[in-house]
């Protein structure tokens, strides 16, 4: 396939992958190795929906990742491993030794009755372990459900039980910065209440005491001295399942959105080397962590898919001080550096002076992910960390879409900071108005859809495809609408402008408002909560949740802190709110829908033009909220 190196290149390779899309991926799945290859590229029907790739094939994703470099690359660095703590030792691992592992860690599985299509749920560390757990599922054919090690113990139990997952691989515990973290201890909470988990794996990552349970809980290091390191891949059909991902929506309960085997490689693997341009001899550093899509797609799969050395960090931007990740990137010579805006603004508020002994002379990419990037930090980013030398690839994609699918393309001279700026290659994307129909033209805004398959796309929510259908194919028949509204400037760049939906990105994580006011209504004191999202300095978006109570409440500060307390226990500690105000009433439709556009600009502190309010039950609620009244 021709390379992208210039913006006319870019030009000319979209323009064949829109006008013949399904040469366009025979085209770019030939570069991967297959034990057999299609029969057929593409099936498929959004109203159902419906979407099958590269039918007859069989592969399996860990061949690509692994198998397949070992005779020109076996002794390249795959992973770096930097540790919380600086004065710890740093680890490297070659491809023919995370082979080694991968295979091992896979005959466990199998020892431990793995079958194919079985669940196993992965709560580890920012460790090579967990990268080594998830790539041993996709061997034996397992279908790996990572959780992120951040999230609490019930958070845990409802992915185990909504999954089915008969396993459970975890870490006696992490240290991130100077906080102490049991995972074990947590684990064992949410186990509880899962009645399908037959046998819990644990990493000895800090040695830490912990309770193991007879018959139930083995460690890792004792279960792979007891295989050997040959294992034959299984072989998988391209819509195999891979992995589920649980990711918030408007309603309550969290998704299990499934991906599978065949297109979420061939997709991951081009987005991977198309958008950072990258090229064999460079280090890569994604810092999300791996219980996330942009762990398993930028750390796990894409870059091991295209034989890439990367940085894999433990730790946070902030510990031992302000400078830490621009101490790595010096120490492992980075040159393609990917975070997220909130990292960004964080680190911009310590000023400038943790950069002014930094070298950082080789980064030559920044990368931008979760969110919008507002122009302040983009600036920040561009002249402070890179030198007003580096391209910025201003990501845009979703838990959904499995990889990126709006960007600028590194090294092609075109940017603009805030922009998503353009469509991958075989990326189709519609602005629609609230009827369906498409805004075409530039100098438009609309809400943002695709409407043609690409092939790293979910394919259903777990257990509920009708979900599947309803959230994403039923808002505009025929399309698949991505919850983000989205401006299209007069040069027909993109620039995305934030969810239409009850959804909240916070520090880069997609919150559903109902889960957070299903936490918080759990409150002993709590009649009912509405939760909204307004601008926040370094998170780009907070949490304000209105509360009505049954009651006086004598101790206001004792009430705030017991329900995000409530919040981190449900959910985990990004979820809390920041800000909670007690409410006698919220603002609702004679319907009884509560009319959260108000809500949301008295939260951004906008009480001056609140729109038609005549619609409302009773008007004198909004008047009493913006005073306060209780």
């Amino acid at each position: 396939m021709k390379s992208i190196e210039t913006y006319s290149d870019y030009l000319e390779v979209y323009q064949k992958s829109v006008s013949q899309p399904e040469v366009f991926w025979a085209e770019t799945a030939a570069e991967f190795s297959w034990i057999k290859p299609w029969d057929k590229v593409l099936d498929w029907n959004f109203n159902t929906p419906e979407v099958s790739w590269f039918t007859g094939a069989e592969l399996n994703i860990t061949q690509n990742c692994l198998d397949r470099h070992l005779s020109e690359y076996g002794e390249k660095l795959a992973v770096i491993w930097e540790p919380n703590d600086p004065a710890e030792p740093v680890r490297k691992i070659t491809y023919a030794r995370l082979h080694e592992l991968v295979c091992r860690f896979a005959n466990v599985l199998v020892a431990n009755g793995t079958k194919k299509g079985d669940r196993i749920c992965i709560y580890m560390p920012m460790v090579p372990e967990a990268m080594v757990a998830m790539l041993a599922c996709a061997r034996v054919g397992a279908v790996h459900s990572v959780v992120f090690a951040g999230f609490s113990a019930q958070s845990i139990s409802d992915r185990i039980n909504d999954s089915g997952c008969n396993m459970i691989i975890t870490a006696d515990g992490t240290m991130r910065g100077d906080k102490k973290i049991n995972l074990k201890e947590i684990v064992d909470d949410a186990l509880q209440v899962c009645p399908t988990i037959k046998h819990c794996i644990v990493f000895k990552n800090r040695g830490w005491n912990i309770e193991m349970k007879a018959g139930r809980d083995t460690w890792w290091h004792s279960e792979m001295h007891k295989v050997n390191a040959v294992h034959t891949a299984e072989v998988m059909k391209p819509e195999d399942p891979l992995f589920i991902l649980y990711t918030s929506g408007s309603t309550g309960k969290p998704k299990g959105v499934l991906h599978t085997c065949c297109g979420y490689m061939v997709q991951t693997g081009f987005s991977f080397k198309t958008v950072f341009n990258y090229k064999p001899h460079q280090i890569f550093w994604c810092t999300a962590d791996v219980g996330w899509v942009t762990g398993h797609s930028y750390i796990v799969y894409g870059p091991l898919l295209n034989a890439a050395t990367q940085v894999m960090f433990e730790g946070i931007p902030t510990f031992p001080d302000a400078g830490r990740f621009w101490d790595v990137v010096d120490k492992h010579e980075v040159n393609i550096f990917y975070t997220a805006p909130t990292a960004i603004r964080s680190l911009m508020a310590y000023g400038d002076k943790y950069l002014e002994d930094k070298k950082l002379t080789s980064l030559e990419v920044l990368g931008s992910v979760g969110e919008p990037i507002n122009e302040e930090a983009w600036y920040w980013y561009h002249d402070k960390v890179g030198r007003e030398h580096c391209a910025i690839v201003d990501t845009w994609w979703q838990t959904e879409t499995g990889s990126v699918l709006m960007t600028p393309i590194a090294g092609l001279g075109v940017a603009k900071p805030g922009y998503a700026m353009y469509p991958m290659p075989g990326v189709q994307p519609v602005l629609v108005n609230e009827k369906g129909e498409e805004i075409t033209g530039n100098g438009v805004e609309g809400n943002l859809c695709i409407k043609f398959p690409w092939p790293s796309m979910a394919r259903t929510v777990f257990g509920d495809h009708e979900r599947f259908r309803q959230t994403y194919f039923s808002t505009y028949p025929g399309l698949y609408f991505t919850g983000d509204g989205c401006k299209r400037d007069e040069e027909g760049f993109y620039r995305i402008t934030g969810r239409v939906d009850d959804v909240i990105n916070v520090s880069g994580h997609r919150i559903g408002t109902g889960e957070v006011e299903d936490a918080i209504n759990d409150h002993e004191c709590v009649v009912e909560s509405a939760v909204v999202g307004f601008p926040h300095d370094i998170k780009g978006q907070g949490l304000y949740a209105y509360v009505i109570c049954d009651k006086p409440i004598t101790d206001l500060v004792k009430l705030q802190q017991e329900i995000k307390q409530l919040v981190n226990d449900r959910i985990g500690p990004f979820a809390r709110p920041d800000k909670i105000q007690l409410v006698r009433a919220l603002p609702k439709t004679r319907s009884g829908k509560i009319m959260r556009r108000i809500l949301r600009k008295i939260a951004e502190g906008e009480t001056s033009n609140l729109g038609d309010t005549t619609t409302l039950l009773d008007p004198a609620v909004v008047e009493d909220i913006k005073s306060g009244v209780q």
